[in-house]
């Protein structure tokens, strides 16, 4: 049985909110598109195996915009014609960020993602690899659970 450390330390645990909350800010002052947000989040916690966020990101990823397409191709975008050149730097970004230390590779993926999204747009989208890869830790070591839904994405008991 795992302990769930945002019950366990709550206090840590509304620090971290607040975190997101802040990333959140910046993300939404920057310009960098809530889809691209999600991409991040989605793809780095496929990297991670966190299936709680992969869970939530999906759906809220949904929501913000990103087809359905998208998500179950997301594995291979880089092979993928239907991401935007945006969103394809943002997934760089969400690679790079995740699959540590950097390489070569990493470091240009880096730089052209920076090229396509301006200095603001980046920092954020790091900002948002950086936040969930935090919170994807946290989900894999508490081993927080999800429930089944049905197509709709209703709960199903």
């Amino acid at each position: 049985m795992r302990l769930f450390l945002d019950k366990i330390a709550p206090e840590a645990w509304a620090d971290a909110e607040r975190f997101s909350a802040a990333v959140k800010r910046t993300t939404a002052e920057s310009g960098l598109r809530d889809q691209e947000a999600e991409l991040i989040k989605v793809r780095a916690s496929q990297l991670n195996g966190c299936v709680f966020c992969l869970d939530l990101h999906a759906r809220q990823a949904r929501q913000a915009g990103v087809t359905q397409q998208q998500l179950d191709v997301l594995a291979a975008w880089r092979d993928a014609p239907i991401y935007s050149e945006r969103e394809r730097a943002a997934l760089a970004v969400a690679e790079a960020a995740t699959v540590l230390p950097l390489t070569e590779d990493s470091r240009a993926d880096l730089f052209a993602a920076h090229a396509v999204l301006g200095e603001q747009d980046f920092v954020a989208a790091e900002w948002v690899a950086a936040a969930i890869n935090l919170f994807n830790r946290v989900s894999i070591l508490s081993e927080h659970p999800i429930q089944a839904r049905d197509a709709a994405g209703k709960v199903v008991r």
